[in-house]
C-alpha cells in the first residue's frame, strides 16, 4: 500500500510524539519531550498518514561525524522511526526508509547513519552493524592500575557543577571529536540534552556531577557522573558511580579521572552503559577480570551513495579492487566500482571491469568506519569473492584504529 508522506509542521508535533510513544511503547516526561523538540530539524522529519490520522514517523539530523582519516563528514543522522502498531506489515516502514534515503541523497549526505531500538530491522534496507559498544561494571576494591600508568604531577582534578562549565566541556569535546570514527560535533541542542538534570534524567541516581582534569595550560579531559549510595544491613556502603561521559586529549589526563572515579569513597562498583570495545580503560587495570563486560551493538551505517563515500575515508593499507555492489533500495549504487587508495587519497568510480567480488550494500555499511565483519560474511556465505584474497584486502584497507563508537544515542 501507498500513504501520503511529508514533513510535519510545528504544529502537529504532539502527533508525531504520540506516534513514537505508541510505537516503543514508553511514555515520555514532558521536559525530556521539549529538549527533543529543540534537537528535532521539522524540515527533516517524515510522518506517513492513513487519512487524517499520523500512523509513521522518522527524522534526520544533520550531522558531522569523524570517518576514518579525521575527516568530518556530512552525514544523515536517523531518528524517530516508529509505526503504530495497528498499521504494521502494512509497508508503512517501507516507504518511510525509501523516501528518507532519497532525501539525504538530494542533501548531498552519502552516508545515513542510526541507533537501531530493534537490530533485525535495518539490514533489509542497506544499513550494517558498524560500531560496537561494551558496557561494564568495575570492582572498584580490586581496580589498581598496572605499575606504568601514565602519571603527570602537573595535572589536577577539579570538582564543577556541570552546568557552570559547559564551556570547557564543549571545548574539550571539540577538540577530540575527530579522533575516533563516528564521533559526531554536538550542537548546543544536543549539550542541553548531555547536562539535563531532571528527576526523570536521574532515575534514582543522584544529580549530575563532574569533574575535570586540569593543568596550568587548561582542561585535558572530563567526565560526567552520577552516584546511587546505598548501604547493607550491616551499615556498610555499597554505593555504585555511573559513568555517563568521559573524554581526554591525552593518556594521562584519562588515566586520572578513571582513577578518581575509581577512587570515591562510600561506592563499591563503577558502571557505565557504554564505552567503546577498545576502551583502554582494560589495559589500565592490573587485574583486567575485574572488568565485567557485556557487549551490544551501537552505530549502523548505510552507504547512500557508494562512491562519494568510500572515496571520503582513508584507508589502513592501499588498494585496488573492482567491488560489484547489490543494492535494490538505492539502485543507483547496484554496479561494479573501482576502488583505489593509498596514502594520498581514495577514489572510487563505476567500471564495467569483472569484479573481484560482489557483496550487499550493508557489508559496505559494517566496514564504513573501520570495524566490519566483512571475513565473518565471506564465511557465512554472504559475500562472494571471485579474486583470491580479495575480501582480506578489502578488510584490511578498510580495518582502522581506534574502533569506531559514536558515544551518544541520537
Amino acid at each position: 500500500m501507498s500513504f501520503p508522506i511529508r514533513p510535519i509542521a510545528e504544529s502537529e508535533w504532539t502527533a508525531y510524539v504520540n506516534v513514537m510513544n505508541e510505537g516503543f511503547g514508553w511514555t515520555a516526561p514532558p521536559g525530556m519531550i521539549e529538549r527533543f523538540k529543540a534537537e528535532t530539524e521539522f524540515d527533516r522529519t517524515l510522518a506517513v498518514f492513513d487519512g487524517e490520522v499520523m500512523v509513521g514517523t522518522t527524522g534526520v539530523f544533520s550531522l558531522s561525524m569523524a570517518v576514518p582519516g579525521g575527516r568530518l563528514l556530512p552525514v544523515g543522522g536517523v531518528t524517530s522511526v516508529s509505526v503504530l502498531p495497528s498499521h504494521r506489515r502494512r509497508g508503512v516502514l517501507s516507504q518511510m526508509m525509501r523516501r528518507q534515503l532519497a532525501d539525504i541523497r538530494e542533501r548531498g549526505e552519502s552516508v545515513a547513519a542510526l541507533y537501531a531500538s530493534e537490530s533485525g530491522i535495518y539490514g533489509r534496507f542497506g544499513y550494517g552493524r558498524a560500531a560496537s559498544q561494551l558496557s561494564f561494571r568495575i570492582n572498584k576494591r580490586a581496580a589498581a592500575f598496572v605499575a606504568d600508568a601514565p602519571v603527570d604531577p602537573s595535572l589536577r582534578i577539579r570538582v564543577a557543577p556541570p552546568a557552570e562549565v559547559r564551556a570547557e566541556l564543549e571545548a574539550l569535546f571539540a577538540s577530540v571529536v575527530t579522533a575516533r570514527p563516528g564521533r559526531y560535533e554536538r550542537h548546543a541542542a544536543f549539550w542541553a540534552g548531555n547536562l539535563a538534570d531532571d528527576e526523570a534524567d536521574q532515575r534514582g541516581m543522584g544529580a549530575l556531577r563532574c569533574v575535570l582534569a586540569e593543568d596550568d595550560g587548561g582542561v585535558r579531559g572530563y567526565a560526567l557522573f552520577r552516584i546511587k549510595t546505598s548501604w547493607d544491613e550491616t551499615g556498610l556502603p555499597e554505593g555504585e558511580v555511573h559513568l555517563y561521559d568521559l573524554e581526554a586529549s591525552d593518556p594521562t589526563a584519562y588515566a586520572l579521572l578513571w582513577r578518581h572515579l575509581l577512587d570515591r569513597d562510600l561506592a563499591t562498583t563503577l558502571r557505565t552503559g557504554s564505552r567503546p570495545v577498545d576502551d583502554p580503560i582494560q589495559a589500565l587495570l592490573a587485574d583486567s577480570r575485574q572488568l565485567r563486560a557485556t557487549w551490544g551493538d551501537e552505530l549502523w551505517v548505510r552507504l547512500v551513495e557508494v562512491d562519494r563515500a568510500l572515496a571520503a575515508r582513508a584507508y589502513a593499507a592501499p588498494l585496488d579492487l573492482v567491488i560489484e555492489v547489490d543494492d535494490d533500495v538505492c539502485p543507483w549504487n547496484a554496479g561494479r566500482w573501482r576502488l583505489t587508495a593509498d596514502p594520498s587519497g581514495a577514489e572510487c568510480k563505476q567500471v564495467e571491469d569483472e569484479p573481484d567480488l560482489t557483496v550487499p550494500v550493508a557489508a559496505l555499511g559494517s566496514a564504513y568506519l573501520g570495524d566490519g565483519q566483512l571475513g565473518p560474511m565471506l564465511g557465512a556465505g554472504l559475500l562472494r569473492e571471485h579474486t583470491p584474497g580479495a575480501v582480506r584486502g578489502l578488510a584490511t584497507a578498510m580495518s582502522w584504529s581506534p574502533k569506531p563508537w559514536a558515544g551518544r544515542t541520537f
